[in-house]
């Protein structure tokens, strides 16, 4: 049997434990967060039945014809709703885009919410009407568990548990669904997923249709991250690094292209980036400065570091 490459906790013991099992999940939540940045968390609450019907729902929107997914596509929201079509978006350090198209669903609020100008409609598909709908259900799922893990990190840094509530109420949550195609000649130089890190609070992702994710560790290896049945991988984010001053570890990243044998298969995929609301302050916490540990960054809100990082993956002009 494979070893396993990150660790696993049970996310029940944090919201239906004991203080004793709240605890320890407590500890070893942030320990993961800190040595490695993964994590895999099982009885996660979001319902299989659900993932599996999102899962439908993706293949066949991925399946209609390139002309019906490009009417999905809307020019100017810098791929943040609806679809992104093959090529289009390259890791920060490279120029080659990746091998691999998605669809994206965002934030929803109510027509007279203060924040509906912030949040643009999400794209609704004609040919497959379930598949944004059933996407709205899976991220409020996901919305609920990703509260539950920073409730936890939130109490790992003594910033009582609530602290990251009001910041991700109404966040700029993304869930991606991702398609890599399959491979049908020599790749130039790209890779499914080339190395990155994520630029939001934490990921959530379900276990995709076939494997290739590959996290970098600290002693300069790529390990495959095989989860299991009904687990969720869970990384941490470049806001949530920059916020910690590096404690909490955004960790590298990338999903590689399968054997030669095994091109033909396609790959799909489905993380949910978990956001704050833009206005969130990202400036180091105080408690994670000192003499061995100076800030290594300048303050910046969570809406303008989006932007800045947008642009810098090709997808906002």
């Amino acid at each position: 049997m494979q070893k396993r490459a990150i660790p696993l906790v049970d996310l029940s013991k944090f919201t239906h434990g004991n203080a004793e099992e709240r605890a320890a999940f407590v500890e070893a939540l942030g320990e993961a967060f800190h040595t490695i940045g993964f994590v895999g968390v099982k009885n996660h609450g979001v319902p299989q039945s659900l993932i599996d019907r999102f899962y439908s729902e993706s293949k066949a929107f991925f399946a209609l014809p390139e002309d019906v997914k490009r009417r999905y596509e809307i020019e100017g929201l810098a791929g943040q709703r609806g679809f992104t079509s093959f090529g289009k978006e390259h890791a920060k350090q490279s120029e080659v885009a990746d091998l691999k198209e998605f669809f994206q669903i965002g934030q929803e609020v109510k027509v007279d919410d203060a924040l509906k100008d912030r949040y643009p409609d999400n794209v609704h598909v004609a040919e497959n009407p379930d598949f944004t709908q059933t996407g709205i259900e899976l991220y409020r799922a996901f919305e609920g568990a990703g509260s539950e893990l920073l409730r936890a990190i939130a109490i790992h840094l003594d910033l009582g548990a609530d602290y990251f509530d009001d910041k991700i109420e109404k966040g700029n949550s993304i869930l991606r669904s991702i398609f890599y195609p399959p491979i049908t000649r020599e790749p130039a130089s790209a890779i499914r997923a080339e190395q990155h890190e994520d630029i939001n609070l934490i990921t959530l992702l379900v276990g995709a249709s076939a494997g290739g994710l590959q996290l970098f560790t600290k002693e300069g290896e790529w390990v495959d991250i095989v989860p299991g049945d009904d687990e969720i991988v869970i990384n941490v984010g470049d806001m949530l690094q920059r916020l910690t001053n590096n404690y909490l570890k955004s960790t590298t990243h990338r999903v590689v292209n399968p054997p030669r044998e095994d091109w033909h298969l396609p790959r799909l995929s489905i993380p949910f980036f978990l956001h704050p609301k833009s206005e969130m302050d990202l400036t180091i916490l105080d408690k994670c400065v000192d003499e061995e540990h100076p800030a290594a960054y300048e303050p910046i809100t969570a809406g303008d570091y989006l932007d800045e990082r947008l642009r810098e993956i090709g997808l906002k002009k």
